[in-house]
């Protein structure tokens, strides 16, 4: 029997990480909590883990930038990706009612996208948190009475706790994109029709058009561009780049030009597109 595959995950059980990491490898996996992303890197690097699932950008708080920065600085590869739809629940202990809250508590995130919800109750206090789990494991372990989580159905089970009011996201088009990452590049066999890269262009003027107009010629989309300050250089950006193809040998002809005219070029990841949510 094949061992089970273990996934780094920032957070704890039931968060939207190890939500993520479910839809994308299935339910026969081991999940391995961390507290940080940069934890999730290490594990991955002393092989304590096979794969970190990762966020990279919420559709309503944008892209984590310094996660771009770990996955270059790890020289990790990028194998896939997930979107995962955020619904955000509040949860409390059983038999606690809403009107005995006096504290509301999640990730910072979590409370942005439910801002407009919490508008009509200025008397209940928002506490920010580094885990939206977390929280609700927190009520459970605690048996606090006057207190709920922001958090998804699965740590509602988990911990036990009752949604007293379901989708309380401002947005409801709300999502996130968690990128699957490895420690070495082996291309999964898999169709690849998506890369992940990154680069530097010179101080010329137009120097980043010229880059981009090279891709266009080979009918190569960009999906995704964000610029990134390079460490300590003043004026001097990193640019990450999603790319999408209809035909392999047009991106490959575009990546072969494209290196020219930058420095730093790093293929992050080749994988398929995964974006349904």
């Amino acid at each position: 029997m094949e061992p089970k595959k273990r996934i780094a995950i920032q957070g704890i059980k039931a968060s939207f990480h190890e939500e993520a990491a479910y839809k994308f490898f299935g339910n026969d996996i081991e999940t391995l909590e961390c507290n940080s992303f940069k934890e999730t890197c290490d594990r991955l690097e002393r092989n304590e883990a096979d794969f970190v699932v990762m966020a990279i950008e919420n559709s309503i708080a944008g892209s984590l930038l310094p996660n771009y920065t770990l996955i270059r600085d790890y020289g990790f590869s990028v194998v896939g990706e997930i979107y995962l739809p955020i619904q955000l629940h509040l949860m409390a202990l059983p038999g606690v009612k809403f009107e005995d809250i006096k504290i509301v508590t999640s990730h910072p995130i979590a409370i942005r996208q439910c801002v407009d919800f919490f508008y009509d109750y200025p008397n209940i206090k928002i506490v920010e948190s580094s885990d939206t789990a977390a929280c609700a494991k927190r009520i459970k372990e605690e048996q606090l009475k006057d207190t709920m989580a922001i958090a998804n159905s699965l740590a509602a089970e988990l911990y036990g706790l009752n949604i007293l009011e379901r989708r309380v996201e401002s947005n409801k088009k709300n999502f996130t994109r968690f990128l699957i990452i490895k420690k070495d590049k082996t291309v999964e066999d898999k169709k690849i029709n998506k890369a992940s890269i990154c680069f530097q262009v010179g101080h010329k003027v137009g120097s980043l058009a010229a880059v981009l107009n090279l891709f266009a010629q080979e009918e190569v989309s960009l999906t995704k561009i964000q610029s990134m300050p390079v460490l300590g250089k003043r004026n001097e950006y990193y640019f990450y780049v999603d790319l999408e193809w209809p035909n392999t040998e047009k991106y490959e002809k575009a990546i072969r030009k494209v290196v020219k005219f930058t420095s730093n070029f790093n293929i992050l990841g080749e994988y398929q597109k995964n974006d349904t949510v």
